[in-house]
């Protein structure tokens, strides 16, 4: 077995190795740990080489704007991590008004702030929120408070004038800061803390005694005289109170100083009225006295047959029921009820409930007609002396009208003319004896329309005569009629015709008697609207447009066109209620017997009428609800002004032949109520005016 022997020389070098290799982990580790830190001295350095130093020891690269100009007087007297060294930077370039906008490719921009927020920077959130002088864009949404009140807040705690910025969207109710990252996290915690909701809760107060509308009258009048003396009073301490009269409950919301307040208020007023006995008096506001009276018994004579259960006799309901009465007063519009407690307090329910104020509903109706009529004829016609010649109805004059006409006006005594009348009966005259007299003849050519002309060769004689008639009309009628809820309007604009019903002769059959019935004719409207839960509205409709169309042998003939329906419709929508079209064509020919028939040469010998009429009627509806009185002094407002305008236009025109006429015109609307000064108001007055030496009238 060999031995190995290790020289002492060999030992020694060993150990000097091996503290060698320790020695230089330690001076390896101290140089790295060294290399992390830095201690900033700078003293009357340009603000251009000390962003340089910077980069250079980050490793960054820097693009410096133009303007950066400026000298560096700072000292660390700590060793700062590369983190804080950055930091350290960014807090230096602030000062100086100045902000370093880092990109993805490891190069920083140095900008003014100005130009800062709107540049590429970061948009943070909670999980990175960004420290220090750090540039960056942050979106807040607002949950309970209203952005466009918040902003104007948080811009006189940011830097609006540097690189600070905010915007508020209302839409989404957020919020978009840009700033450091140290300014906008302090204004991220200043709206945490102020976006707290309030605490708006609801309270219902159920009535015993009185009225939830009247209560709410009574409350809100006094919330006005108390606002009225503390005008500053912040609106979350003002509660919202509305009545619910179908439970008769009132329904308060607010904070909880503001609702207790109120309730305590309601509730001393909630208090049983003191009566005369078992007799009250209840003054009705909306309803009528006459008509609640029977609904009442009705109502009475059910509780009380309810309250006294089947084993009761009829005889003993009987003597119950005489224990109640209820009479109305119609000059003061009240009811007084004279009954037990319980019944009392029955019967002020049910009037509570019936006396509401009923909607009101505006009925706007537009009625269009269009007619249109075209008419041709064209007839020959043929005539002889001796009395031979064609004559065809259909034509605006029979030729032998015309030829009796001229020979009376050729003076022949003794002969015999006969004409048709309007009526289309025929009527014989004798020729007068005076030569040349054409009043026979001016009154047959009087009933020609369009043009005759005649030929005369010999014996022979022949008319042509032609017309074309086109009638065009247009009738738009605009009635509108404003009813209650559930209560019948009419309207109609027109007159009223006479129509003979009958008549009665005397003994001698003179001075007969005749009955007379006037019948109205024009444009009518019935309608009854019911106003439903929400803005739907149920209307029956009676709809009636009538003129007087001509006289018949008897009386006057009347055309009428009617519709009567229910519709349903939304508030303020248009529904189209029907549409009557009457289209008529009609062809009248006459003509003489093959000689007609003739190609070209036929129409020689016939006479051809056409006509063509059409006829179209529209109605559209619109109703409108009107539940308070501001809308109706709304609507009134308008209608008003409109009539107005057209006035004020009539006058801007003038009139044709009187220029200097004054056309009249209605006074501006004014509903507004213009008070008289105060006292104190006329006493500063009368001191102006002393001072500009001006009078004042008392």
């Amino acid at each position: 077995m060999r031995k190995f022997v290790r020289a002492p020389w060999l030992k020694r070098m060993m150990f000097v190795f091996s503290t060698a290799v320790v020695f230089n982990g330690v001076l390896l580790t101290a140089n790295s740990a060294a290399a992390a830190q830095y201690s900033p001295n700078f003293k009357g350095t340009e603000l251009t080489e000390f962003i340089n130093i910077v980069g250079k020891n980050l490793k960054k690269t820097m693009i410096v704007d133009p303007n950066v100009r400026g000298k560096v007087n700072v000292r660390s007297y700590d060793l700062l991590t590369e983190e804080q060294y950055y930091q350290f930077f960014l807090n230096v370039l602030e000062v100086y008004g100045f902000a370093a906008v880092e990109m993805d490719n490891n190069v920083i921009k140095i900008v003014r702030n100005k130009s800062a927020k709107s540049s590429a920077i970061p948009v943070v959130d909670d999980s990175n929120p960004g420290v220090g002088d750090e540039m960056v864009t942050r979106v807040v949404e607002v949950k309970n408070v209203t952005v466009r009140e918040l902003s104007p807040l948080l811009r006189q705690l940011s830097d609006q004038a540097g690189g600070g910025n905010v915007v508020n969207y209302d839409p989404a109710n957020v919020l978009m800061i840009t700033g450091t990252a140290a300014v906008v996290n302090r204004l991220v915690n200043i709206i945490k803390r102020v976006d707290k909701a309030g605490d708006q809760d609801v309270q219902i107060i159920k009535l015993q005694h009185a009225s939830a509308g009247e209560m709410v009258r009574i409350v809100e009048a006094m919330n006005k005289s108390s606002q009225g003396k503390a005008a500053g009073t912040p609106s979350f301490l003002i509660p919202k109170i509305v009545a619910d009269d179908r439970t008769n409950s009132v329904i308060i919301s607010g904070e909880i100083q503001a609702r207790e307040r109120v309730a305590k208020l309601i509730s001393r007023l909630d208090s049983e009225l003191e009566s005369n006995g078992n007799t009250r008096v209840y003054y009705l506001k909306y309803a009528k006295a006459e008509d609640l009276v029977d609904v009442l018994k009705g109502v009475s004579k059910t509780i009380e047959a309810e309250s006294q259960g089947a084993a009761k006799t009829t005889a003993s309901n009987r003597n119950q029921g005489r224990n109640i009465s209820i009479e109305a007063h119609a000059e003061t519009n009240t009811l007084v009820i004279t009954a037990q407690q319980d019944m009392l307090r029955s019967l002020e329910a049910v009037i509570r409930q019936l006396d509401v104020r009923r909607a009101q509903v505006l009925v706007e109706a537009i009625i269009v007609e269009v007619f249109e009529s075209d008419g041709v004829n064209l007839g020959v016609q043929w005539y002889h002396e001796d009395g031979g010649f064609t004559q065809f109805n259909n034509g605006p004059a029979p030729i032998s009208a015309v030829a009796a006409a001229g020979e009376a006006a050729r003076g022949e005594p003794g002969t015999k003319v006969t004409t048709i009348d309007s009526n289309g009966n025929p009527v014989v005259t004798e020729n007068p004896a005076t030569d040349g007299d054409y009043s026979l003849l001016a009154q047959v050519l009087g009933s020609v329309n369009g043009m005759m002309f005649g030929i005369i060769d010999n014996d022979w004689g022949a008319i042509v005569q032609a017309v074309s008639t086109d009638t065009n009309s247009n009738i738009l009628s605009m009635p509108s009629i404003t009813t209650m809820d559930n209560e019948e309007a009419s309207f109609l604009v027109g007159q009223e015709v006479p129509i003979i019903t009958g008549s009665t002769t005397g003994n001698n059959n003179d001075n007969p008697f005749q009955t007379v019935d006037r019948q109205e004719v024009g444009i009518k409207l019935k309608v009854t609207p019911q106003v439903n839960e929400g803005s739907g509205i149920q209307l029956t409709i009676e709809q009636e447009v009538s003129s007087v169309s001509g006289a018949t042998g008897v009386d006057i003939a009347i055309s009428k066109r009617e519709l009567k329906t229910t519709v349903f419709a939304d508030n303020g929508a248009t529904v189209i209620l029907g549409g009557l079209i009457d289209d008529d064509v009609q062809e009248s020919q006459q003509k003489v017997p093959l000689l007609g028939d003739i190609p070209i040469i036929g129409h020689l010998f016939k006479s051809t009428s056409n006509t063509s009429r059409k006829r179209n009627l529209m109605v559209f509806l619109r109703p409108t609800i009107i539940r308070d009185g501001k809308s109706m002094n709304d609507l009134s407002r308008e209608k008003y002004n409109f009539i107005r305008a057209s006035e004020l236009l009539k006058i801007d025109e003038g009139l044709e032949l009187l220029d200097d006429a004054e056309l009249p015109l209605l006074p501006e609307w004014n509903d507004n109520l213009s008070l008289p000064p105060s006292f104190d108001e006329y006493l500063e007055d009368k001191d102006k005016n002393k001072k500009t030496g001006d009078e004042i009238n008392p």
